[in-house]
């Protein structure tokens, strides 16, 4: 299969009043034409600025330090404005977390799909676009203001707008962080269906690894600007390798049992100021040794999966996370 998206040893920095900092580590991604890849981990993990470096989308602060990003097989730091502009038109569509900011709250929505389908007030596409993301009243819908319609409305909109020009990439992130639960799962159904019916990809950035594992087909689980366990969704999830991968599931609600608590991870995540000399996630672990300290780990091939971490073999031939296996889709 075509990669569609390939990041190999990607590093971003930011560079702010207080210094640089390192949002991406060396980060190693492929995601397949018509496939979907979800991305996990806490705030500060750098699953946001390597979606937003797909499309090259970074803040002004940011910058490429070295590692390679192709999109469709393009060098996405070596394109220029006019073709990187290209590239976003042809083949990627964004949905970000939040619908009303993602909307001109000024224009009416039938206005705002004409300029996603690239000025082109084509109301039969429009109303087309509306119906398949779910919409019923779609010539109200397109007569509406954004704040006149419900979050979960505003959603279904920025997707339609999304998918209006048949991207080859979609880059969803948290795109159900603002909704009722009670729509969150209609949502994610419907970023799946929509990527088997057009054949696009679908890179999904969440801090819910249970969520990623229900609707992705593999999850990249990042620490520390790095993707430190790569793999099918269903093994990574029911038989997590990585010490990170296992603390997130003990930490995650909502598949805990009766009289059983959660365990939070301790510590907080790193602030890099540069690449990490050893394990990232050595402060945090409890595995962790003066050789994870010192030496930063490679990512290898563990029990089906890839996985940056000196003690994987060790982690992967004990017994499995009962708490995983538990809640495994």
């Amino acid at each position: 299969m075509t990669a569609v998206i390939e990041a190999a040893g990607l590093a971003i920095d930011y560079v702010t009043n207080r210094g640089t900092v390192r949002a991406l580590d060396g980060a190693d991604v492929t995601l397949e034409a018509g496939r979907s890849l979800g991305l996990v981990g806490e705030s500060g993990s750098g699953k946001t600025t390597l979606g937003m470096a797909a499309g090259r989308l970074l803040p002004a602060n940011a910058y490429h330090v070295e590692g390679s990003l192709l999109v469709a097989g393009r060098p996405i730091f070596a394109l220029n404005d006019r073709d990187i502009t290209a590239l976003r038109r042809a083949l990627l569509g964004f949905i970000f977390q939040s619908p009303m900011s993602a909307l001109n709250p000024t224009a009416r929505i039938g206005r705002q799909m004409a300029w996603a389908l690239g000025g082109r007030a084509d109301v039969e596409r429009i109303h087309t676009l509306l119906r398949q993301v779910g919409l019923t009243d779609v010539k109200r819908v397109t007569r509406a203001f954004p704040h006149e319609l419900s979050g979960g409305m505003a959603q279904r909109v920025v997707i339609a707008m999304a998918i209006a020009r048949r991207p080859r990439l979609l880059i969803a992130d948290e795109p159900t962080a603002s909704l009722d639960a009670s729509i969150r799962g209609q949502i994610l159904n419907l970023l799946q269906t929509l990527r088997k019916e057009t054949g696009a990809a679908l890179l999904l950035l969440s801090h819910e690894l249970s969520v990623v594992a229900q609707h992705c087909d593999s999850i990249g689980v990042m620490y520390g600007g790095r993707v430190v366990e790569f793999g099918s969704s269903r093994e990574v999830f029911a038989r997590p390798v990585h010490p990170y991968t296992r603390a997130l599931l003990r930490a995650a609600p909502g598949k805990e049992g009766q009289g059983e608590r959660l365990s939070p991870i301790p510590g907080a995540t790193p602030v890099l100021s540069g690449p990490s000399l050893g394990c990232s996630f050595a402060p945090r672990c409890p595995l962790a040794d003066d050789h994870c300290r010192r030496v930063r780990p490679v990512g290898h091939d563990v029990a089906g999966r890839r996985v940056a971490c000196h003690h994987a073999e060790a982690a992967a031939s004990c017994c499995p996370d009962t708490r995983a296996e538990r809640g495994a889709p």
